[in-house]
């Protein structure tokens, strides 16, 4: 599972794949590589396949047409959850796709949706949940040849036992996951978001508010370094 790959990121008119190192040709080599490496027999992405959010510009098709070929030549069954800046990109898919509505789906107890709307009843009842959107990263100590000094992160939260919630009922009930863990942006080009800030500029989103804040959420590196717990808004806290 891998989510926020953006094809297209910095595109040009002379360029419609973009910079190198986030075109699809990149993007789907890794993917493959990592699906190799893993024994993976199935590669769902989680949402924001494209980068444009609406429709797919004609430059752009056969460079995401290209990307998902690439993934079944390569021996994977690719499946897509849409996402936000998904509109518009199924008529120029393969057809052996398989596509998922924004409510997501239920793999193997695992519920997978993209994370800018709220998954579908199915999902909120499955023992783990994995969502993208977020782009989550984590803000260390810059350096001369690093001034941000943002990294991507994964972000995993467990779920801790909470009581049945009283006085005011809420739109959506709470998911039952026991763990909840948020993917980093696929595209290396994605902007990210320092989750280790006080108050993120995407902390507005559900996912923030009601999800990381079911438990205590860490955050680790791409090569599984554990960089330790994450503020959030304590249970509770209003929701957008």
């Amino acid at each position: 599972m891998v989510s926020d790959v953006h094809l297209g990121l910095g595109s040009s008119p002379v360029r419609p794949d973009g910079p190198v190192e986030g075109s699809g040709a990149t993007l789907s080599g890794e993917l493959i590589r990592i699906g190799r490496q893993a024994r993976a027999d199935t590669i769902v992405i989680a949402g924001d396949a494209k980068h444009p959010i609406v429709g797919t510009p004609a430059p752009l098709r056969p460079v995401v047409f290209d990307f998902f070929s690439e993934l079944l030549k390569g021996g994977f069954p690719t499946e897509l959850v849409l996402g936000n800046h998904d509109v518009g990109i199924v008529p120029h898919l393969p057809r052996e796709v398989e596509v998922h509505s924004a409510g997501g789906i239920v793999r193997d107890g695992v519920g997978i949706f993209h994370g800018h709307r709220w998954p579908a009843p199915q999902l909120l009842r499955a023992p783990r949940l994995v969502a993208g959107h977020l782009h989550p990263g984590y803000r260390l100590a810059p350096t001369a040849g690093d001034p941000e000094g943002k990294r991507r992160c994964w972000v995993r939260v467990e779920v801790y036992p909470r009581e049945a919630p009283t006085g005011r009922t809420r739109r959506h009930p709470e998911p039952r996951a026991k763990e909840i863990v948020i993917l980093p942006a696929f595209n290396p080009l994605a902007g990210t978001e320092a989750l280790n800030r006080e108050r993120p500029a995407r902390g507005r989103t559900f996912l923030y508010r009601r999800f990381l804040s079911l438990g205590v959420p860490r955050a680790y590196l791409l090569d599984g370094t554990d960089l330790g717990p994450l503020p959030t808004p304590g249970p509770g806290a209003p929701s957008s």
